[in-house]
């Protein structure tokens, strides 16, 4: 057994398919200054084709695992217009009159070097995407297929030094049982995308193998505790089919979930609902028995074009979205940039602390005339359904405010144009930042509801960015601070007699179902892919039994032993329905 990352969950048994590296041999060529005019030619064409092929790729996957994961092309295209990435291309090409490709291959070199000798996992990581982007680029420049998967329909386990978006998206789901890399870790893009299409993927394996892996080989990995078995014995394989199986039946077990009322065995009813990015996600939660959203990331709207979506666009999308959740309620966040999420067309100011910059209703209030075209259009939209809006990142009153005002000025502009909308259209905040869960009690004056964001809260309350690998242990859920902040905010808004759901990854952890039961939360909003997971937990528990665990977690002094008490109950619990 050797021990690697578990990247995505689920375990494989299967032979190997070792990917070719996607790497071209470029010979060093020169060129007389003539050539000059058609060598920035042949760049600038292959520039077109590749950004071509990636936004193909980038609608490709949003169909199989929705807008979110397929942001990660956003990035890829970016890279093909940042102008120190062209600029290095284009100076090797003038001063030292090499070609294109070579200029090409040069700067893939020195960047990724560059971004290696850093201490950051996070860093590590997108060099890959400079290799991914430019190697797209290469394959242009000097004519050179791509590489290809088996041509037959034998499922196989995927192993490769490292795969890139572009290999993966188009990856048949059926063929590929599981995947491997060398490189990589829990927040690769190849780690987000296999967890989204549902692969198991064990990574991080540089330098633990005493020999390379052969297209072949018999495989077993165990995504979940980052194993890897090469060519095991006969006991291992039985073990671990009888594992696989086990995973195949559950998941089909869950389907049949998806039309049962979330309901606990003692008859408390726990609403669980979707956080979609797209009506292409709001139509899997729905499949997968979601009552209605708690969470419509609207940012990717404003992302894959090349100027903001006006007001008519965007009612468009909140109409449908709200027509298909039918009398569900459907919560419409505000536009979230900055951080991370960035747009091509609106250049944000370089930070040393994005996280904590100019992001966010931050933007929102300072950028006046585009949020009141993304509210009037949310107004709009609320004729059509249960439609709430939500501004991100509050931190104070005023800006509660603030937000308020430009939202009564759009409803001026509506009423002087006739068009209708809910004049009692309700306006929540998210409660993300450590600030707003400390004055939980004076914003819930202001708020019609609170939706806690446990990503950002966590991340901000204990200091971890959960994306640098190296401290990525330290970000812990359920660290005692985060539980007295998720208690404080949840009893400021029900003493205001305001309702409270969580939206968070928290919300779609199955574990969490006592905590929240605990402290009376019967609103969570989660990924589709979670929403029968986590009701199946709530259907096999009784809320009695949760509140006494939940309240036994308050009483514990460290993360570790939290979740552990959680993970103790979570077995007991289906150790008992097993019995049943």
């Amino acid at each position: 057994m050797i021990q690697g990352i578990g990247a995505a969950a689920g375990v494989a048994i299967g032979k190997a398919f070792v990917l070719p590296a996607w790497e071209w041999d470029v010979p060093d060529q020169r060129l007389d200054k003539v050539d000059l005019a058609k060598e920035f030619e042949r760049l600038y064409e292959g520039i077109r084709t590749s950004k071509t092929e990636i936004e193909v790729m980038k609608n490709e996957i949003k169909e199989t695992v929705g807008a979110e994961e397929s942001g990660i092309f956003d990035a890829h295209l970016a890279i093909l217009e940042d102008p120190v990435f062209m600029s290095e291309i284009r100076g090797i090409i003038e001063r030292q009159y090499k070609a294109a490709e070579v200029a090409v291959k040069e700067a893939i070199d020195h960047f990724v070097t560059m971004f290696d000798l850093l201490d950051d996992e996070y860093m590590k990581e997108r060099a890959l995407d400079i290799k991914d982007v430019g190697n797209r680029l290469l394959k242009h420049l000097l004519g050179t297929p791509d590489i290809t998967l088996p041509a037959d329909t034998q499922p196989y386990i995927l192993v490769a030094k490292e795969l890139s978006p572009s290999q993966l998206v188009h990856l048949n789901p059926d063929n590929v049982l599981g995947m491997v890399t060398m490189a990589g870790g829990k927040t690769s893009h190849s780690a987000i995308m296999a967890r989204a299409l549902g692969i198991p993927l064990v990574s991080g394996l540089e330098n633990k193998l005493s020999e390379p892996l052969q297209t072949g080989d018999l495989l077993i990995i165990d995504g979940d505790e980052g194993y890897l078995y090469l060519n095991p014995e006969r006991d291992i394989v039985d073990r671990y089919t009888e594992v696989a199986e086990k995973q195949r039946r559950r998941k089909e077990q869950l389907q049949l979930l998806a039309a049962v009322e979330s309901v606990t065995k003692d008859g408390v009813h726990v609403r669980l609902a979707g956080n979609i990015s797209s009506v292409k996600d709001l139509e899997l939660a729905l499949k997968y028995g979601a009552e209605g959203v708690g969470l419509f990331r609207t940012e990717f709207l404003y992302m894959d074009r090349s100027s903001f979506p006006g007001e008519e666009e965007q009612f468009e999308v909140y109409r449908q979205v709200a027509e298909k959740a039918g009398t569900h309620p459907v919560v419409i966040r505000t536009l979230d940039i900055g951080g991370d999420k960035q747009l091509e067309y609106f250049e944000l100011p370089e930070e040393d602390n994005p996280v904590l910059g100019y992001r966010a209703i931050r933007i929102s209030l300072d950028r006046r005339e585009l949020f009141q075209t993304q509210l009037t259009a949310i107004l709009r939209a609320s004729a059509y359904g249960n439609v709430k809006i939500m501004y991100p990142m509050i931190s104070s009153l005023e800006e509660i405010r603030e937000a308020n005002g430009i939202l009564a000025d759009a409803k001026r502009d509506l009423d002087a144009r006739s068009i209708s909308y809910n004049s009692q259209i309700q306006v929540g905040i998210m409660i993300e930042v450590p600030a707003a869960a400390a004055i939980a009690d004076l914003l819930a004056e202001e708020a019609d509801f609170f939706s806690i964001g446990t990503n950002d809260l966590v991340q901000y309350v204990l200091a971890v960015d959960r994306m640098n690998e190296k401290i990525a242990h330290l970000y812990h859920p359920f660290h005692p601070a985060v539980l007295r902040l998720l208690r404080q905010t949840v009893q400021a808004a029900k003493s205001a007699g305001i309702p409270v759901s969580v939206c968070g990854e928290m919300a779609g952890d199955e574990k969490a179902v006592p905590v929240w039961l605990h402290l009376g939360v019967s609103d969570l909003s989660m990924s589709p892919q979670s929403l029968l997971r986590v009701k199946h937990r709530i259907l096999n528990s009784t809320a009695e039994e949760s509140k006494g665990v939940g309240a036994a977690c308050y009483r514990l002094p460290t993360s570790d032993q939290i979740e552990a008490e959680l993970i103790r109950f979570g077995h007991e619990m289906e150790k008992d329905r097993l019995c049943n």
